[in-house]
């Protein structure tokens, strides 16, 4: 778990950060063949959600995007 101190401003840039992650999971799922050149592709965005979810700096953003586009990962993967 990482204990740090963000400004608002940072905490949106990481927000939208992790928001593309997710996008890119969407996008993965949806269309899988556009990313057969990638196998890791899934499996980086997850792991970068799964960081930044234990991140202690957030106060009132709605992480169940975060959650979601994990659990669409690995069911998409099994």
């Amino acid at each position: 778990m990482v204990d740090r101190v963000e400004t608002p401003e940072e905490i949106a840039v990481h927000y939208s950060s992790a928001m593309s992650s997710v996008n890119l999971i969407n996008a993965v799922i949806a269309d899988p063949d556009a990313y057969a050149n990638d196998e890791t592709v899934m499996q980086r965005n997850v792991d970068h959600l799964g960081l930044v979810i234990d991140w202690t700096f957030w106060t009132d953003e709605d992480l169940s995007p975060f959650t979601d586009a994990i659990a669409a990962a690995k069911a998409a993967t099994s």
